[in-house]
């Protein structure tokens, strides 16, 4: 495993705890007739999916640039993301139907013991990725393997609802209490599926960093005491790259030579204080007027 990428290892995890999930919960399912227990099954065979898309994903994201595809491949793990939107909508409609369903029909769950047994086992598999997927992204920043840690970080809740709902459905007489839960855990995978959504197309949408990592950014770039300017920054993430370009304003009689060398002692500083971005300077002469220069 040494020689896969940290992401690829995550969603690997992912699709190995989603296989090992999806085998318990069909036979609770089974048993249980529980809609809260039906709608855990529905959204782990989803997980199933939308983790393998998160291995083509970030498989996909960590191929080199090439002629085609001159910045790489990092909008893929945005692709990846969106993908797990849809599923995680359709899911959450499925699930809110059939709870309405069971809710104006009546009925109600059998054999508690075995969804709640193996709610408990799933909750317990389900912290175990989380909490490994968390140290991946705290190296990798990967928005697939975060979209994919968001959705597992619903399951907990959707576990424990299922547990909730079966004890209060068959041991405390609340008959209602199974498709409740159900309706609330579709509205919950509806709103963790609008948060992916967002992140994934400010991703596709080359959206700004953070206004604050922004200064950051400026204030260490202006610390080098050649530079008498910076305008035009632009910055954008891609995968788990990040890009940034800037114009910078040095003296009017600085040669080619030392413009290049006060570019190359700029860079050096960003790089320890952001590692891993690729960074474009453009010099220009202090006073020099560009026609239709794009606002900053």
């Amino acid at each position: 495993m040494a020689s896969v990428p940290l992401a690829q290892r995550a969603a690997l995890a992912s699709v190995a705890t989603a296989c090992f999930l999806l085998a318990l919960k069909g036979y609770a399912a089974a048993a249980t007739g529980s809609v809260a227990m039906l709608g855990s099954l529905a959204d782990t065979a989803l997980d199933l999916v939308a983790s393998l898309v998160t291995l083509w994903g970030v498989r996909v994201a960590a191929t080199p640039a090439d002629d085609n595809h001159r910045f790489g491949h990092g909008k893929a793990e945005a692709l990846a993301a969106l993908f797990q939107v849809a599923l995680i909508t359709l899911s959450a409609v499925g699930i809110g139907w059939r709870a309405i369903s069971r809710l104006l029909e009546g009925g109600g769950a059998a054999n508690a013991e075995y969804g709640i047994g193996v709610s408990v086992i799933a909750l317990a598999a389900t912290g175990l990725l989380i909490s490994y997927q968390r140290r991946i992204l705290r190296q990798t920043g990967s928005i697939a393997i975060r979209a994919d840690n968001v959705h597992y970080q619903s399951d907990l809740l959707l576990n424990g609802s299922v547990i909730a709902a079966l004890i209060l459905d068959q041991y405390l007489g609340f008959s209602g209490a199974d498709p409740v839960f159900g309706v609330l855990i579709a509205l919950w995978l509806a709103w963790g599926a609008w948060g992916s959504a967002v992140s994934a197309i400010d991703q596709l949408m080359d959206k700004e960093w953070p206004e604050d990592r922004r200064q950051h950014f400026l204030t260490v770039a202006a610390r080098h005491p050649e530079l008498r300017g910076i305008h035009d920054l632009r910055t954008r993430t891609s995968g788990t790259r990040d890009f940034v370009q800037f114009h910078v304003d040095v003296a009017p009689d600085m040669t080619v030579a030392e413009a290049h060398r006060v570019m190359e002692e700029v860079e050096d500083r960003l790089a320890q204080e952001f590692p891993g971005v690729e960074i474009l300077i453009h010099p220009d002469p202090q006073g020099w007027v560009r026609h239709s220069r794009p606002a900053s």
